[in-house]
């Protein structure tokens, strides 16, 4: 039995290798850089940002509940990073921090913390996608314009005196590939970012020596190794001895904690792009990146979590298990030891163009569209998610996302918790209140408001509680307060199975019906 599924296993693994390794090759030219770009943001060793590459890639994947997830350095992180390495004074302190995070988010994964993801509404988890591709986008912007600074620092009247037209000509062109090759049937099995990949390294030499020239800071650069000596050096590890120090578990804590959120919600996302629908485990995931953050912080890597734009790059490259994955962090590996010149002439404004595409589809103007047919209740979230991201960073923009879809969920609940039915007759006028199934103490107000303004012609009053499973016990002192109020000035009031609904034994139970 055991060797059929082994076998099975095997059987599929090579099936889906035609789809892996080209979608592998994509993911690996899009994590090289964004490796590089969040450890110099980091303030770490770059050498750090590949190497959490490698290490999301071979020992993440290969224990990962997902079959499309990408782990690798979080941008989400490299503020709280800059601030722990600088505030633990060293950095092999830090590291030990980032072991320490492993270890919590085995522990998180024994206490099968996994399901935590589930609570965040489907709107809030559209708006992260979407404000992550509009901020890939302008990231990658100066990249594709071939600047050194952002866009928006530069006065207008100087920005065409500083665009390096070579490094736009390539972005400009890779995008057109990017968008055009899928869509004719003859390319569709040839990687376009491949294709793009291997544009950028044939107008690197035809440029040279032209108004077109590629300069050196707007090409990838990786550290180069000649030895095994150098390769060795590279590597830093944790001080053991700072165990006790308070602050290295508290930034071991705050690590822990925020990158599982990431994670989680990530492969949320990564499932619901998943165009075979697979569900992932999310508690095997806590343990992938438990094991995943030990290491990297064993071996001198940065924090990991599972990222969504190599995730969502993945994806679009048409990857069908996380083999892709796998063979990315090994691409990464050999790139650092094997083909570093090599590496080094890629032009950054082609990889920019597949991000900028990447970045499009997350941020696709028919999800807002298809958002805001959903309703009021789900664009608003949606919508204030993605503002939030933009102006703050992931977690607090996924917090008022969340918030103001409580606040929805408060005012429906508010406004669902009782019906309110007038029946009249020629000597009779008489008031129906139908309390809905579960009534808590948000629902008080409006309750109160109702039972105060029934108007004076209303001469009997019945508050139905028997579709009730529960009425919150402020509730049923409400509706006592306005019984007695109502008896006093000469009203028929009945309370239908109201008092006994409750778990309190404060209020005495007993049925009143007074006329």
């Amino acid at each position: 039995m055991k060797g059929t599924r082994v076998s099975a296993f095997l059987k599929l693994s090579k099936r889906d290798l035609k789809n892996d390794i080209p979608a592998s090759i994509v993911v690996f030219l899009v994590a090289l850089p964004l490796c590089l770009g969040i450890a110099m943001a980091s303030g770490a060793p770059l050498f750090a940002g590949i190497l959490t590459g490698i290490i999301g890639g071979l020992v993440v994947a290969s224990i990962s509940g997902s079959q499309l997830s990408v782990s690798g350095p979080a941008a989400g992180l490299t503020i709280i990073v800059l601030g722990a390495i600088q505030s633990l004074g060293a950095y092999p302190t830090f590291l030990l921090a980032v072991v320490i995070a492993g270890v919590l988010q085995m522990i998180l994964f024994f206490a099968k913390a996994g399901n935590i993801g589930n609570f965040f509404p489907s709107s809030v988890i559209m708006g992260m996608l979407a404000a992550i591709g509009i901020t890939i986008i302008l990231q990658q912007i100066p990249y594709g314009l071939g600047l050194s600074v952002s866009v928006f620092s530069i006065e207008w009247h100087q920005l065409l005196a500083s665009i390096n037209w070579g490094a736009l000509v390539i972005c400009i062109t890779s995008v057109i590939i990017l968008i055009g090759m899928p869509k004719i049937k003859k390319l569709k099995l040839i990687p376009a970012p491949l294709v793009v990949v291997l544009l950028g390294l044939a107008a690197f030499y035809l440029f040279k020596g032209t108004p077109l020239e590629i300069q050196s800071n707007q090409l990838v650069q990786i550290p180069i190794v000649t030895s095994m000596d150098d390769f060795l050096n590279l590597f830093v590890f944790p001080d053991f001895s700072q165990i006790l120090n308070k602050d290295v578990w508290i930034v071991a804590f705050t690590i822990a904690i925020i990158a599982s959120i990431e994670t989680l919600l990530s492969i949320e996302a990564v499932d619901k792009m998943d165009p075979m629908k697979r569900t992932s485990d999310t508690n095997r995931e806590l343990l992938a990146q438990g094991v995943g953050n030990m290491t990297s912080g064993l071996f001198g890597g940065l924090p990991l979590t599972s990222v969504i734009v190599r995730s969502s790059a993945n994806v679009n490259a048409g990857a069908k298990s996380r083999q892709s994955a796998m063979f990315h962090g090994l691409w990464l590996l050999l790139a650092l030891v094997l083909f570093p010149v090599v590496i080094n002439m890629i032009p950054l404004a082609c990889l920019a163009a597949i991000l900028l595409v990447t970045g499009y589809k997350l941020a696709n103007p028919a999800l807002f569209v298809n958002t805001f047919k959903r309703g009021v209740d789900q664009f608003v979230p949606f919508i204030a998610t993605v503002i939030a991201i933009i102006l703050t960073d992931l977690l607090t923009g996924v917090g008022v996302g969340i918030v103001i879809s409580l606040l929805y969920v408060l005012r429906n609940n508010m406004r669902n918790s009782f019906d309110y039915e007038g029946q009249e007759s020629d000597q009779e006028h008489k008031v129906v209140v139908t309390l809905s199934e579960e009534v808590s103490f948000l629902n008080k107000p409006a309750i109160r408001f109702s039972l105060q303004n029934i108007p004076r012609k209303v001469n009997e009053i019945v508050i139905d509680g028997r579709k009730s499973k529960f009425i919150d016990k402020d509730v049923i002192l409400v509706i006592k307060e306005y019984e007695a109020l109502y008896i006093n000035r000469g009203k028929i009031v009945q309370l239908l199975e109201v008092e006994n609904k409750q778990n309190f034994k404060s209020i005495k139970k007993h049925k009143h019906v007074s006329k």
